[in-house]
C-alpha cells in the first residue's frame, strides 16, 4: 500500500501521515515516534531558541533513522537563527506557518531539505508553489491551535485544484475515515496534530490529555480574532477572560499579555484552566490513549474498510 503515492516517494516514507508540528508538545519523543511508526513525525520550533531546537533536533536523529521534519512559525523572533539551525543539521523536511519562506528557499534547496508550507488560502498555496515549494499542507478551520477561516472540506479541493505539486490535507482528520476523505478530495497525504497528542509518547501534561479525554462537538472556541491570528482551544477559564476583554474593547497589548506563556502553563503545568488548551474539533471523536504505532496502524488499516463501505453505498 502506498507505494506509488507521490508524497511516500517525495519524502522516503512509509504512509503518507504528516504529525502536526505543534509548539511545545511536538518534540522529539513524539516526532521520533511518528517516524518510527512509519510516518513524518515533525518536531514544533514554535518560539523556541535555537540552542533548544538543536538539541531536540540531534535527540530525534538519535531515536529515529527515518526522515523527519520541523514546523517553522515565521512569526517566530528566532526565526533566522533557527533556520540556520535547519540548515546546519540537514533536516529533511520543514513545514513553515505564519508567512512566506522564500528568502530562506535557495539555502534549504541546496541541502536538499524538502520546505512544505501549511496554507490556509487558494491564493497562499500558488503564491508559495511560486517561490518553490515542494507540496502543500492545506489546513481547515477545524485544525486546533492557529487557523484560517475556511473549512477542510472546502479549502481541500480547491487548493489541489490551484497547484501541481502534492497537496497534504489537513484538520478535522483522525481516523481513517477522515483519511478516506482528505483522499476523496485531492490529497496524497494527510497531516493530524489533536489525534497525535492522545498518544502515549506525546509529553503534553495528563491534565491537559484529560481535557481532551472530555471534550466533546462544541467543546472548541476560537480566540483572537481581533488580533489577526486566530486559534482554537477548549473552552475555559482563559477563554471566557478572553472574550470579555475582546466584547469591552481591549486594546491588542492587553489581550497579547493575557495570552502570553499560556500554552505553556497549560501543556506542562497542568492548569487546563487559565492555560490555552489548543485543540482541534475532532477532539469530540477522541476517546482514548494509545501508542503512537498503534495509533497509525488502526487509521492505515482501517482504510480497506472504509473504502468497502463507500463502494456499496455507492452500488
Amino acid at each position: 500500500m502506498f507505494e506509488n503515492n507521490a508524497i511516500c516517494k517525495l519524502l522516503n516514507i512509509k504512509y503518507p501521515i504528516f504529525q502536526g508540528g505543534m509548539a511545545w508538545i511536538g518534540t522529539a519523543e513524539l516526532a521520533s515516534a511518528v517516524s518510527n511508526a512509519g510516518g513524518l513525525g515533525i518536531i514544533g520550533a514554535g518560539h523556541m531558541p535555537p540552542d533548544v531546537l538543536r538539541a531536540e533536533i540531534q535527540k530525534c536523529k538519535g531515536w529515529t533513522d527515518k526522515p523527519f521534519g520541523v514546523n517553522i512559525m515565521l512569526m517566530s523572533p528566532f526565526v533566522k537563527e533557527v533556520m540556520q539551525v535547519v540548515i546546519d543539521e540537514r533536516v529533511p523536511v520543514i513545514t513553515t506557518g505564519a508567512g512566506n519562506p522564500g528568502e530562506y528557499m535557495p539555502a534549504l534547496k541546496e541541502i536538499g531539505t524538502k520546505v512544505i508550507p501549511v496554507v490556509a488560502s487558494v491564493a497562499l498555496a500558488k503564491r508559495l508553489v511560486r517561490a518553490g515549494a515542494d507540496a502543500v499542507i492545506a489546513e481547515g478551520t477545524e485544525s486546533g491551535g492557529h487557523i484560517g477561516e475556511i473549512t477542510t472540506m472546502a479549502l481541500l479541493p480547491q487548493v489541489v485544484d490551484a497547484v501541481d505539486v502534492p497537496v497534504i490535507g489537513a484538520g478535522g482528520i483522525g481516523d481513517s475515515r477522515g483519511m478516506t476523505a482528505a483522499f476523496a478530495l485531492g490529497a496524497q497525504a494527510v497531516q493530524m496534530g489533536s489525534r497525535f497528542v492522545l498518544s502515549e509518547e506525546c509529553i503534553a501534561h495528563e491534565n491537559y490529555k484529560n481535557l481532551v479525554l472530555k471534550a466533546k462537538d462544541r467543546s472548541t472556541v476560537v480566540t483572537g480574532r481581533s488580533l489577526g491570528h486566530p486559534a482554537r482551544i477548549i473552552a475555559n477559564k482563559l477563554s471566557r477572560k478572553y472574550e470579555e476583554m475582546e466584547a469591552a474593547g481591549a486594546s491588542a497589548e492587553e489581550l497579547e499579555k493575557l495570552g502570553a506563556g499560556t500554552l505553556h502553563l497549560a501543556t506542562h503545568k497542568g492548569d487546563v484552566e487559565n492555560g490555552s488548551v489548543m485543540i482541534g474539533e475532532i477532539s469530540g471523536m477522541l476517546s482514548d490513549i494509545k501508542p503512537v504505532k498503534q495509533i497509525i496502524e488502526d487509521i492505515v488499516g482501517g482504510l480497506p474498510n472504509v473504502i468497502d463501505s463507500i463502494q456499496g453505498n455507492c452500488k
